[in-house]
């Protein structure tokens, strides 16, 4: 099914929880939980674009906690859960979606396969419901009784998000029943008669509620992270001019260094290196030489893609290394403004950079006065 969007709900103030700080904000990591939850949908093939709804008080938060990440704009929510989605819902109108998925921001670990149920259920017509059966034995309190009853757990599921219904379908039964006080979006269409379905869940999917889910949360982030690696080679030939561009940094020299964009062989090979650490393809593949708009491009567009590409996935660069190699010019002067140009272009720290020169001792094309080579290396933390 194309045109499936999605709505995380990240209005409500987390009584339960809590502190002065929302829960979807806090920290889980090196990134907010709301973060996270964004990053799973954002990296999903199937989701075609991601909308959060937030408190109006929290606009200064969501910004902080999203930024760099290609969402569409936040609208704010309503008084209730019900009405922050129906507001989220009725923004979307105008982009004709065909499916939407609707998720609770504080499910930080909800993973492709379960996406991909619901998905799978809404390309048949129904609404449906991801959820994992009841495994523990349940107790009803009971007034004046010395024990608890005993509730039958055969057929009880726990429902999570993201349920995932037509759009049409939900909006409309949203708007029918704006004001009721249902327990969840499927209870909306369940009022109307609608065909609910339910798909298998995950155990991992639950919702951050109190600061011991936090506490879950973050002692399965730790178990679930992946480190990568990568490395990056790039090489160009010098031709007319009077300066190279290296890190972006623009250093004068003899000549110029030839290319179809602006031939940052440093920024090309720190972009392979981080393609590489995520399994993306190579420079060549994201923008070919073939294409004319990238001809003269500035190359820090290529490593802005890849650190994206980095963040869509749920991941974090780590360090970034970069040597540069030629006879002439020297970097020493210019490295600690490429090492800054570097960080700033990847939204990192200044020490995880590192820049270096050296030369080949006046053997090869490098040691000839030919060209410029820059090898590269990237790591990466990926969390699954």
């Amino acid at each position: 099914m194309k045109n499936i969007y999605a709505i995380i709900v990240a209005a409500g103030r987390g009584r339960r929880f809590g502190g002065d700080l929302p829960k979807q904000y806090c920290r889980l990591g090196d990134q907010a939980v709301l973060r996270k939850t964004a990053c799973a949908f954002l990296s999903h093939p199937d989701v075609i674009g991601v909308r959060v709804i937030i408190h109006p008080d929290d606009l200064d938060l969501y910004r902080k906690a999203v930024d760099g990440l290609d969402l569409l704009d936040p609208v704010f929510g309503g008084d209730t859960r019900q009405e922050s989605v129906c507001r989220g819902l009725e923004s979307l109108v105008d982009l004709e979606p065909r499916g939407v998925l609707i998720h609770d921001a504080a499910r930080p670990f909800v993973t492709p396969d379960v996406i991909d149920r619901v998905i799978a259920h809404i390309e048949t017509g129904v609404g449906v419901i991801p959820a994992v059966p009841v495994s523990d034995t349940l107790k009803r309190e009971m007034k004046d009784a010395q024990c608890p009853e005993t509730v039958d757990r055969t057929g009880l599921w726990r429902a999570q998000t993201p349920q995932g219904f037509l759009f049409d379908e939900i909006i409309q039964a949203h708007q029918r029943h704006r004001g009721q006080e249902l327990t969840d979006d499927a209870a909306l269409m369940e009022v109307d008669g609608r065909h609910i379905v339910l798909s298998l869940g995950s155990e991992d999917n639950f919702k951050i509620t109190t600061p011991d889910d936090l506490y879950r949360a973050e002692r399965m982030l730790q178990m679930d992270v992946e480190f990568r690696t990568g490395t990056g080679f790039d090489v160009h030939r010098f031709d007319k001019g009077d300066f190279v561009t290296l890190c972006g940094v623009q250093v004068p020299h003899t000549h110029a260094l030839s290319g179809h964009s602006d031939a940052d062989v440093a920024l090309h090979a720190l972009t392979d290196a981080i393609m590489g650490a995520i399994g993306a393809g190579d420079i060549g593949s994201h923008f070919p030489p073939s294409d004319a708009q990238w001809k003269g491009a500035s190359s820090d567009r290529f490593l802005k893609k890849a650190c994206y590409l980095v963040t869509e996935r749920g991941g974090q660069i780590v360090n970034l290394d970069v040597t540069i190699i030629c006879e002439r010019p020297k970097i020493g002067p210019y490295r600690e403004a490429m090492r800054q140009s570097v960080a700033e272009i990847a939204n990192i720290d200044l020490d995880r950079v590192s820049v270096k020169g050296t030369t080949t001792e006046k053997l090869g094309f490098t040691g000839r006065g030919e060209g410029i080579a820059a090898q590269a290396s990237a790591s990466v933390k990926i969390y699954r």
